[in-house]
């Protein structure tokens, strides 16, 4: 069948007559037809390069007077390029299927048109949609899948911001489950119907939202186990002596800690941050030093932070670019804040009122996201990643807190997709908790044991629950409440250390 190019004039009363995009979708088998390309400068490189990129064996032969190096090195690398340099005629069309105009001599690039239509051939002009018989779209590549983007040639801008964010959003892991797809539909036998029937019911599960009885039993089995622990904790206090005179002889800082543990790893399964914040400002205020805070904070996280990222893993929720740019800076940031602050915990006296500066600060920061929480930024993509995830390691350990506020506002702020952050930001701040961790414990002598055994109890019994509670209060009153709490707490702590100063 022979494809007619259409006349301008009936396209356009189409279009006032119906409105919308009315351009027909089609992929092109580019590697067996004959593709003709006029022009040699950076228009024709970038539409040769948009070719490339999809159709690699493509048959596409290119005409002009001059040529840029660019492109003689893609026709020593691809075989199906053939370059002619001369003048454009007619005549160059006689073997072609496809035409390309791409100089910048409108003259030219009308003459191409003419000479193409003459032909019965489609034709492409660049940067010229009134003279197009169809559009190169700006297309997003998983493997075997792949999406092309039309804006009906209103906003090529449009179209390649629509690509960024969708080539960040489709995981790579994407063409794995097409691969699979395809081998299990090799295996079936029988018609069409019946392999209809059998992928439908293969995929069914991936679909069906769970019952409410699968819903409610993880639910019920964790409130089960803490019913039956406070119990058991309940009958031996009253029971036993010996189990009552332990339990008194605990430092009632672990009870503070346990329950302060618990309450803030609330407040982070609801707004996604401040944990680090809010128990580095409790602990300071109850006269923990700043590493030994710190040490606390980075154990308590290993936990919560490794079954979230492992979840955001399993939902395919993780830029795996991204996260290798985050966690090798971010484990060394961690390091060497943990470093510089265990060395310095004998003069924790200075240290904690510099360590209250930050928490103020940070403070304020989550207090000016509750008030901005619905507003959308518009601004450039954040390209030095390491850099962040070496700086919020750095300041996540010397501060105790931080990795969330800083890194993955940061990331959204720049434009970045939120859940694919919020996945990758959890599951590296893992990894950078161990790293603290194991260099706290390495080199802090602590005394303070009971703070942070109680904050590392409270955020595990905690972190199952934390989301479905969490969420039946609005995430605006959790932010202004915590962002109120760290600032009072904050001020009065470099009050007191001033005063003593003064």
């Amino acid at each position: 069948m022979t494809l007619l190019p259409r006349d301008k004039s009936l396209a356009k009363i189409e279009h006032e007559e119906i409105g919308g995009n009315q351009l027909f979708p089609v992929f092109l088998k580019l590697n067996n037809l004959h593709t003709v390309l006029v022009g040699g400068g950076n228009v024709g490189l970038e539409k040769l390069t948009a070719i490339l990129n999809n159709s690699n064996h493509a048959k596409v032969t290119i005409i002009s007077k001059t040529f840029l190096p660019e492109i003689h090195e893609l026709a020593a690398k691809y075989e199906g390029l053939n370059i002619i340099q001369k003048s454009f005629t007619d005549y160059d069309l006689n073997t072609a299927e496809v035409v390309i105009a791409a100089t910048n001599d409108s003259e030219l690039n009308k003459y191409v048109r003419q000479s193409a239509h003459d032909r019965k051939l489609l034709i492409n002009v660049a940067d010229k949609p009134e003279l197009c018989d169809f559009y190169l779209g700006s297309i997003v590549k998983k493997g075997d899948l792949k999406l092309a983007i039309s804006t009906n040639g209103k906003s090529p801008t449009v179209a390649k911001r629509l690509k960024e964010v969708l080539n960040e959003s489709l995981p790579e892991e994407l063409d794995t489950t097409l691969q699979q797809m395809s081998e299990l539909r090799e295996t079936l036998s029988g018609d069409f119907a019946d392999k209809v029937k059998r992928l439908n019911s293969v995929t069914k599960v991936l679909v069906e939202p769970k019952s409410a009885v699968i819903k409610n039993f993880i639910w019920l089995i964790w409130s089960t186990i803490i019913v039956s622990i406070a119990i058991v904790v309940t009958a031996l206090y009253i029971k036993e002596p010996a189990f009552k005179t332990f339990i008194e002889g605990v430092n009632p800082q672990f009870y503070y800690f346990l329950g302060a543990g618990f309450v803030f790893a609330m407040i982070d399964g609801a707004i996604g941050m401040s944990y680090g914040v809010t128990t580095t400002t409790f602990s300071l205020s109850m006269g923990i030093p700043p590493a030994s805070a710190s040490m606390g904070v980075h154990l308590s996280e290993i936990m919560s932070c490794g079954i979230a990222g492992w979840m955001h893993y399993r939902m395919g929720n993780i830029n795996w670019k991204l996260f290798w740019l985050l966690v090798l800076p971010g484990v060394l940031g961690a390091v060497s804040g943990a470093t510089i602050l265990s060395s310095l915990e004998h003069y924790s006296m200075y240290t904690k009122p510099v360590v209250s500066v930050y928490t103020l600060i940070l403070g304020f920061v989550i207090l000016s996201k509750a008030f901005n929480i619905k507003k959308k930024k518009s601004a450039d993509k954040v390209k030095r990643i390491s850099l962040l995830g070496l700086g919020g390691g750095f300041i996540d350990a010397v501060g105790g807190g931080g990795w969330g506020s800083i890194v993955l506002s940061t990331l959204i702020a720049g434009g970045r997709s939120p859940i694919f952050c919020l996945g990758t930001v959890k599951l590296s701040r893992f990894f950078v908790a161990i790293a603290g961790s194991i260099t706290f414990i390495a080199l802090v002598s602590s005394s303070h044991w009971q703070a942070v055994a109680g904050l590392v109890l409270g955020s595990a019994l905690a972190s199952p629950i934390a989301a479905k509670i969490s969420n039946k209060i609005s995430t605006k009153t959790i932010m202004v409440s915590v962002s109120v709490i760290v600032i009072l707490i904050s001020i009065r702590a470099i009050a007191l250390f001033l005063m003593k100063v003064l």
